[in-house]
């Protein structure tokens, strides 16, 4: 049976180019990169060297650039590190406590690692969290009126890994640089799909993965603009500037940079070419009666599509498309085992029976025209067919 992969925003093949560059790193250059002798000093210049092609991708100086093993941990440092050091700022002044140590804001569409780590600080920190409209998109000025003397953080998703919508994340950052307020987003899903420029972009602390872009699982980036400071989460022998203890996954750094090194060289060409089997596939879907699109319909990710389908739920909808081959999602697959509706599309205002009708769509390298043909000859079928057996269809 044809097997096709449209589930991208879960995770990517690791590029055989990526492969190849990780290979050495195993067996032959495995050193330590904290031991002085030749085999750690190799394996210190892969790291290095690698940071080098990381930082360039996005505009940033190397030492700018903290290797983590996810972005789940580099989203933890980022909030917990600067919140942490607010309360560390806090308790060696002699101003009165208040209750709250500080205030973050983040988005009612984060990622759920964002979520969860905010509503952990929540015992010690005011949490606020900006709605968003129809499409999933943010009001910057929403953000600029609930910024206070005391914000210590904003965090704001840059593309929805649900919906695909990009955030206006220059001017968000221009007016927390105005205001003095530590600005991050998590990029995981936009970091390899769309330029980004951290200087331009008003950005202090940046989030991104390498297995959304064809490199191995287990390694992240935190990017920590000069100047910035945090409280490390992990403690030892100060790697990582001191941020970031552990002994270095050389293997898949280098991993890692090769990937980048891959999509700078054709980052224009495969944008043009996913953007047009994008629009292909929600031109086609849409033809579909009772579907919707999830979602901004030009401002986001090359390669998302996310649909909904009246009176069809999103998880049947994935096992039947499976049945012919096809492997989609139906939301973020870091939860999708859960049957709660996603807090993403609720958050755009869908009710809960809507949003349990969602399809998330994600192309990628290996998506080809055909591929593309292929869903569209199966889906329809697939849309029809569960809504034959729908107890809601009338």
């Amino acid at each position: 049976m044809k097997k096709i992969y449209f589930d991208y925003a879960a995770t990517t093949p690791v590029d055989p180019r990526v492969e190849k560059a990780m290979l050495p790193f195993f067996s032959k250059k495995f050193g330590n990169t904290m031991s002085l002798h030749s085999f750690g000093q190799d394996a210190k210049l892969a790291l290095e060297q690698s940071r080098e092609t990381v930082a360039d991708l996005i505009g940033a100086k190397a030492n700018e650039i903290i290797f983590t093993s996810s972005a789940t941990e580099s989203n933890n440092l980022a909030l917990k590190g600067s919140a942490f050091k607010a309360s560390t700022e806090l308790s060696r002044t002699s101003m009165p406590k208040s209750h709250y140590a500080g205030h973050i804001i983040i988005s009612s569409i984060e990622h759920h690692c964002v979520v969860e780590a905010a509503k952990w600080l929540s015992r010690g920190f005011e949490v606020t969290k900006i709605p968003v409209d129809k499409y999933g998109t943010v009001n910057p000025k929403d953000i600029e009126r609930e910024i206070r003397p005391e914000t210590i953080l904003v965090s704001i998703i840059h593309g929805s890994n649900e919906i695909g919508t990009i955030q206006n994340i220059s001017e968000i950052g221009k007016i927390c640089r105005q205001k003095k307020v530590c600005f991050h987003t998590d990029a995981s899903q936009s970091f390899g799909k769309i330029l980004i420029d951290v200087k331009k972009m008003n950005i202090d602390l940046l989030t991104a993965s390498s297995h959304k872009i064809y490199g191995p699982k287990g390694v992240g980036l935190l990017y920590v603009r000069e100047g910035i400071k945090l409280v490390p989460l992990l403690h030892g022998g100060g790697q990582e500037n001191g941020l970031r203890s552990s002994t270095v996954n050389v293997a898949a750094i280098v991993g890692f940079a090769k990937a980048c090194e891959i999509y700078k060289k054709g980052a224009k060409s495969e944008n043009q070419r996913l953007i047009r089997l994008r629009d292909k596939l929600i031109k086609e879907i849409l033809k579909i009666k009772g579907s919707r699109l999830n979602g901004h319909p030009k401002n986001r990710l090359p390669n998302n599509v996310n649909v909904r389908f009246d009176f069809v739920e999103g998880e049947s909808l994935v096992i039947h498309l499976d049945l012919h081959g096809v492997a989609c999602s139906t939301g973020s697959a870091c939860s999708s085992a859960t049957l709660e509706p996603s807090h993403v599309l609720l958050a755009t205002g869908l009710r809960h029976e809507e949003a349990h009708g969602s399809l998330r769509i994600t192309l990628g390298r290996w998506t080809t025209e055909k591929d593309i043909n292929y869903l569209l000859n199966v889906l329809p079928k697939v849309v029809g067919k569960i809504r034959e057996i729908s107890p809601f269809k009338n």
